[in-house]
């Protein structure tokens, strides 16, 4: 299901590809963070900025990236920018890192494409950086999101409370993750094995 490309792909699955985030993105991310529905979801207000200072103040972060997180456009096979992927408060020492995702096209809930966007990127930084351990916030009551990382191999470690917000802190360790590899390597093996040989 995983593959490096080339170019300015990162990763590609079978339903989503992720890649660098470029300066064309700015209009769905000024979109999406400007809208009620999808700033709740984040635990955050709305974004009242006016584009022009969106786009200003998205050209500086493109030019200067930061060394402790990066954001990465998330894609269909058809080019459709469907939502973003990032990490962010990347700790060198300790090895951890946490990880967001934001689907802002809701014609693409609950059709597993975050959930392969998650299980993309958690590939890249297992098996490409100093990464031992992953976390995330997720709210209480969403649900949807909570199943879509626990596939991923996330497990729930206690609620937290942050900004009048009930969340739930999930980890996933490098330890757990290659486990659940080798286990889905060994599903698909078995699964050939099944198929009838032409």
């Amino acid at each position: 299901m995983r593959k490096q490309e080339p170019e300015h792909f990162l990763m590609v699955g079978e339903k989503v590809c992720i890649r660098e985030k470029r300066l064309s993105d700015a209009e769905d991310d000024h979109s999406w963070r400007q809208d009620p529905e999808l700033a709740r979801l984040d635990a955050a207000a709305p974004l009242r900025m006016d584009f022009q200072e969106f786009v200003r103040q998205y050209k500086r972060e493109l030019e200067y990236p930061s060394a402790f997180s990066r954001r990465f456009g998330v894609d269909t096979h058809d080019g459709v920018h469907i939502g973003n992927c990032m990490y962010y408060d990347m700790d060198y020492f300790r090895g951890t890192a946490e990880l967001g995702i934001l689907l802002g096209n809701r014609d693409y809930w609950g059709g597993g494409y975050g959930t392969e966007a998650v299980q993309l990127l958690l590939y890249h930084m297992f098996t490409h950086m100093p990464v031992k351990r992953v976390y995330l916030h997720t709210l209480d009551w969403n649900h949807r999101a909570q199943r879509s990382f626990e596939k991923c191999g996330f497990q729930i470690i206690r609620p937290v409370k942050r900004s009048g917000w009930e969340f739930f802190f999930m980890e996933l360790k490098r330890d757990r993750w290659a486990e659940l590899q080798r286990e889905e390597q060994q599903r698909e093996a078995m699964e050939r094995a099944k198929e009838p040989t032409p």
